[in-house]
């Protein structure tokens, strides 16, 4: 598994950045340094809703000179022996150095009554305590989130470089195949993996075009394989293993996809190929709905957020412990399907009945993807171990 992630981002290049406003940057990766434009907070200003005072004038009775609302700075400096009414995010005015919380004071209204010291530099949030003008706000390699928007905002910050989002085709194969909604003949099914799939890249950062599902012929696998060899990334399910109707590597390979490697020892998802072709990285996935969602996870999800650029591309694991006992594969790392549970501020995992890669009914009662390292034996109730968040 590790072999094969590694040979996948070894593929990988870089998509070429672009300047985005801030409006249209959820999810994007910042290509450069994003730095503040004003210092933040531009001016001393309030933490609370109260009075700009000297330290060196409480406690006393001050008469209150002014009232100063949040984005109205005070008309003239503080004078000595007096206060000013302040709102929280108001500009704290020339002369003072201190604010009291209203609810610490006694409001005379023409003058307040401060009945104990106040400390030089209470509830003042100076400027720039959060960021200087010129200093990086967010980090290049960073995906974007809520969080790194609202201080970009802040900070002054109208648009970022930001790497292109990928285009993604997503191909299902086999004649079997129906769209959901159409009377199912005898031995066909219902169409899940696209659907799973175009999903997943969409959460990765990816414009995703899906394409229409194939009967398994090699005319048509030629015309939609040529299509999507169009984009950045190309994802295919079913018709990778050994089956007189698995046309994708071979048809593949006639348009010059070269093969990087096909099959890995993982379970679900042995039949995994991946190859590349003028740049367009090609993931040929198992037609069993589990084994391509979990495929996805662990090594397509990191080549389209490496294609942007993300620093830490992933899978991103993180510890938990089992509540319940699960046999090794002697000869391949196993995902197992779980639940997971805080318990104490521990994550547990139990995993879900229904291990089989072709029931994604039972798979969508999971939220973890637990790895399951290869062996002998089984890993007990109580192990501790390592696991993939879903959703």
């Amino acid at each position: 598994m590790e072999e094969a992630q590694r040979l996948v981002l070894e593929r990988v290049r870089l998509l070429p950045p672009e300047w985005i406003p801030l409006d249209d940057a959820p999810g994007r990766v910042l290509a450069e340094p994003a730095v503040a434009v004003v210092d933040l907070p531009p001016f001393d200003s309030s933490a609370m809703d109260g009075f700009a005072v000297r330290a060196a004038d409480t406690p006393g009775r001050l008469p209150v000179g002014f009232r100063i609302a949040a984005g109205r700075p005070a008309p003239r400096p503080l004078e000595p022996g007096e206060a000013m009414a302040i709102a929280t995010g108001g500009a704290v005015p020339d002369g003072a150095d201190s604010v009291i919380p209203v609810e610490y004071v006694v409001d005379h209204g023409n003058e307040v009554e401060i009945q104990e010291a106040v400390e030089q530099g209470a509830f003042v949030r100076p400027r720039g305590g959060d960021a200087r003008r010129g200093a990086v706000v967010v980090e290049p390699g960073v995906r974007l989130g809520p969080g790194h928007l609202g201080a970009l905002a802040a900070a002054g910050v109208a648009e970022v470089h930001a790497a292109r989002r990928p285009r993604a085709a997503v191909l299902t194969t086999g004649s079997e195949l129906r769209t959901p909604g159409e009377e199912l003949e005898p031995g066909q099914i219902y169409e899940a993996n696209g659907v799973i799939l175009a999903a997943q890249l969409a959460s990765a950062g990816a414009v995703v075009d899906r394409l229409s599902a194939v009967a398994d012929e090699e005319a048509a696998h030629r015309e939609a394989l040529e299509r999507g060899l169009e984009a950045d990334v190309l994802v295919t399910s079913g018709g990778v293993s050994v089956g007189p109707h698995d046309l994708v590597r071979d048809v593949g390979a006639e348009l010059g996809v070269e093969e990087v490697f096909w099959r890995v020892a993982v379970k679900p998802g042995k039949p995994l190929w991946f190859g590349v072709r003028d740049g367009t990285l090609v993931f040929g996935l198992p037609g069993n709905p589990v084994s391509s969602l979990v495929c996805f996870e662990l090594f397509v999800r990191p080549a389209v957020l490496a294609l942007q650029g993300v620093s830490q591309p992933g899978p991103r694991f993180t510890p938990g412990t089992l509540t319940a006992a699960v046999r090794r594969n002697s000869g391949r790392d196993e995902l197992a399907r779980a639940r997971t549970t805080l318990v104490a501020g521990e994550v547990t995992l139990e995993p879900v009945s229904g291990q089989e890669s072709h029931m994604i009914v039972r798979a969508a009662e999971a939220d973890a993807l637990v790895l399951i390292p290869r062996g002998d034996g089984e890993l007990p109730a109580g192990a501790r171990v390592r696991f993939l968040q879903l959703g």
